[in-house]
This record gives structure tokens, C-alpha cells and sequence, in this order.
């Protein structure tokens, strides 16, 4: 689903929508892990053009009690203890979950699932393939629900899969808002991502160090969270090192404050030593970047 959906105007700022989006990792022969990025159609108007990973916002459908049959490897409480937000209703917690289950599958095709006794689904069975791509199809076009698709197919949704991993709020300037949180995934065995043709154009597996010089060098178009979080992962060698990495890392909630002097086109991020939001600002880390602003139209992270 788009998360470029309009948002009610109101008074103040508008209150940022929770959202969800997946790191889809794999181990290469080539070197550095790869992940997949997907590149938005230009005439989005929310980040059109740019290389993102798949994801979109949390829908009430989400957060049905009914898929809770249907889902193994966590629960609504522990949901919460893995978000790293005890203060999140539990419910909202595994639905975001959900939702990073559902918006993976509608957008890049790739299904986080196993059997109802937690055996491994064969993708690379011609006809499981061809009817999960018809699930896909009709979760698209609302003809069916992740729950239906379910019971039909007699599979649970694989929610230990997904590994929380970072936790963005968009500014207060920006008058489209989400409360993104994104995690981590392996590529299931046998599954090939493919992008919708809709709201997503292309599709690549490409190493965190190579996105980041391609970025650079203006050949694809990295948005300020999704560079910041590329720097994050291309810390990693082996996909294996990431996730051990992950399971121990603190999650904070990042929302950017705006930088005066960049005139709109730059922001400073918490544990930058010129934070001043109160109950977002974190201490300052040696050597790593904490600012990010538009250079000669390419975004740039800079260290203070």
C-alpha cells in the first residue's frame, strides 16, 4: 500500500502516521551483504524517485485480533518488548508487525510465512508460486486479506522473521508525517522479490557500501533516512554479523530537527551536539555523522 496518503490539514503539525518498512537482507558471493531497494515512480508525489525499501503505513486492518491465530514466533506483549516501546498499546505493536508482513508482500512479493506446524513453504514449486502471486494480486487490488490468505493456504505468518532495527519520526515542517519503524529480514529461501509496476519501478540487490557511492555520485536517490540508515548498514560485512549486531541494539526514536542555516534543506539528528528537542536528544557519538543536507541537489551526511 501507497504511504503517500493524504493527511487531515489541522492547526498544528500533523501527527505522523505509524508505518512500517523491511531491510530485505542476503548474503553475496561478491563480498558485502546485499540488500534490495526498490525505486518509487517520479511521479510520486511523496519521494518520488527515489530508492527505498518497501514498506507503507499501518491500516487498521492491521491491528485485527483475528490474524492473531495466524501468526507464530512472538506475541502482541512481546511485540512491544522487541519494538523497544513499552508505552506502545500492544495491539498497535504487533500490528506493525503485520503490517511490515503485508506491505513486503504487496510491494516487493516477498512473503514472510510458514507452514501452521512451522514447516518451510516451497516457492520454488511452480504452483505454490502461481497462486501466491494471485494472493498477491487480489491483497493489492482489496479483493482478499491477509487473514483469508491464511486460512486458505493454511500457513501462519512468520513474524520472528522480522527484527526491529531502527525507529524514524518525520520533522514537524514536512506536512506529510509517518512514525516509520524498520526492521530486518532475510530473503525466505526460494522467494525472488519483484516490484509492483505501480508505485514501485525497479528493483535491485545492491551492497550498502556500493548505494551509498552510487548515491554520491548522483546515480540513484537516497532520502535522508534511508542514507543515514545505508551508513548504519554498511557497517556490517556479512548479513549473519547485522543481525547478531541488531538483536543487541538499542532502538531510540529519531526525529530530525530542522538546521536554520541550511534553509530548510538540512537537519540535525539527535545525538548531534546542537540537538535541542527535549525527549528525543541522545548522546553524542565519536566519529559517526549527525547532520544531513542537501548539496548541489544530492543529500549529504556530515560529521560535527
Amino acid at each position: 500500500m501507497d504511504i503517500n496518503k493524504s493527511q487531515e490539514t489541522t492547526a498544528g503539525p500533523p501527527h505522523p502516521q505509524d508505518a512500517a518498512t523491511v531491510i530485505i537482507a542476503r548474503n553475496s558471493g561478491k563480498g558485502q551483504y546485499e540488500i534490495l531497494l526498490m525505486r518509487r515512480h517520479s511521479n510520486q508525489s511523496f519521494m518520488g524517485g527515489a530508492y527505498v525499501f518497501p514498506g507503507g503505513r499501518l491500516d487498521d486492518a492491521d491491528c485485527d485480533p483475528g490474524l492473531h491465530r495466524y501468526i507464530k514466533g512472538i506475541t502482541a506483549g512481546c511485540a512491544c518488548r522487541l519494538l523497544q516501546e513499552p508505552d506502545l498499546p500492544e495491539d498497535r505493536a504487533l500490528g506493525l508487525f503485520v503490517a511490515a508482513v503485508r506491505e513486503t508482500f504487496e510491494e516487493a512479493g516477498v512473503l514472510l510465512i510458514c507452514g501452521s506446524a512451522g514447516e518451510a513453504i516451497d516457492f520454488t514449486d511452480a504452483d505454490t508460486a502461481d497462486r501466491f502471486l494471485a494472493c498477491r494480486r487480489a491483497l493489492n487490488q482489496r479483493a482478499t486479506t491477509l487473514a483469508e490468505i491464511a486460512r486458505r493456504e493454511n500457513i501462519s505468518f512468520a513474524m520472528d522473521y522480522l527484527v526491529p532495527f531502527a525507529h524514524w519520526i518525520t520533522p514537524e515542517m514536512v506536512p506529510k508525517r509517518f512514525n516509520t519503524r524498520f526492521f530486518l529480514a532475510w530473503l525466505p529461501d526460494g522467494q525472488v522479490p519483484v516490484h509492483d509496476s505501480v508505485e514501485l519501478v525497479e528493483s535491485r540487490w545492491i551492497a550498502p557500501e556500493d548505494a551509498l557511492k552510487l548515491h554520491q555520485a548522483g546515480e540513484i536517490l537516497l532520502m535522508p533516512p534511508t542514507l543515514k540508515n545505508m551508513e548504519d548498514l554498511n557497517a556490517f560485512r556479512t548479513a549473519d554479523e547485522l543481525f547478531e549486531a541488531t538483536k543487541r541494539r538499542e532502538i531510540r526514536a529519531i526525529l530530525p530537527q530542522p538546521l536554520e542555516e541550511a534553509g530548510g534543506f538540512g537537519i540535525k539528528l539527535p545525538h548531534d551536539s546542537e540537538y535541542t528537542i527535549a525527549g528525543y536528544k541522545q548522546p553524542p557519538r565519536m566519529g559517526e555523522s549527525s547532520r544531513i543536507v542537501m548539496d548541489n541537489g544530492t543529500w549529504k551526511t556530515l560529521r560535527v
